[in-house]
């Protein structure tokens, strides 16, 4: 496969108020809403994302969910006819109110990471910069910088790299390098992180 500057949508995708970066791929049967996919990342298929911004370089595997939307617990019934009420031919109008609440609950994927295939990731949680998530794990509260979580609720168990590493790390921004830089420096993306950051960190 050859990607392109030009974002890539796969086969039966919905796309409803979206932004997509350069260099993006968006696999089959996804659904994104209110949803801001950063330039070089991607998502695999069948994956539902909602509410959510992810940053550059991101790596989704396939089924993942993220800002999966909530019902109104509060009320005596948590039913949809309660904020759908013109499908229900209940009301000329929905429940706009819940749903502007429903959007502002922001989920928030760091550049540089990795969720594994089927991950579940709640609204108005943040994965960090560089963090991976183990496939099948349900994120119900943030994960830190190049941290490593898993399980059910998933849990941080080990870290990518010590904090001095991660630090310098991050500090270099590499995901804001303009694509000539990242080409000329492609060798040293491949080197052990402390002999990449002797050069950039």
């Amino acid at each position: 496969m050859k990607y392109s500057e030009e974002p890539s949508i796969g086969k039966d995708c919905e796309l409803v108020n979206v932004e997509l970066g350069m260099w993006t791929e968006v696999g089959e049967k996804n659904w994104l809403q209110n949803t801001e996919l950063g330039d070089w990342s991607y998502t695999g298929q069948m994956c539902i994302v909602q509410n959510t911004v992810i940053g550059k370089f991101s790596n989704i595997a396939a089924m993942v969910r993220l800002g999966p939307t909530d019902h109104p617990m509060e009320r005596p019934t948590m039913h949809h006819f309660t904020y759908r009420c013109r499908a229900f031919g209940l009301s000329d109008t929905d429940d706009e109110e819940f749903f502007a609440k429903r959007v502002s609950r922001k989920t928030f994927i760091g550049h540089d990471t990795w969720l594994g295939h089927g991950v579940i990731v709640m609204p108005e949680v943040t994965i960090g910069v560089g963090a991976v998530i183990g496939s099948g794990a349900l994120v119900t509260k943030d994960i830190g910088d190049y941290e490593v979580a898993v399980g059910i609720p998933a849990k941080t168990v080990k870290r990518r790299f010590p904090d001095d590493i991660a630090k310098r790390l991050k500090a270099t921004a590499w995901w804001d390098w303009d694509y000539e830089t990242i080409k000329d420096r492609l060798d040293d993306f491949r080197l052990p992180v402390e002999e990449f950051l002797e050069k950039y960190g």
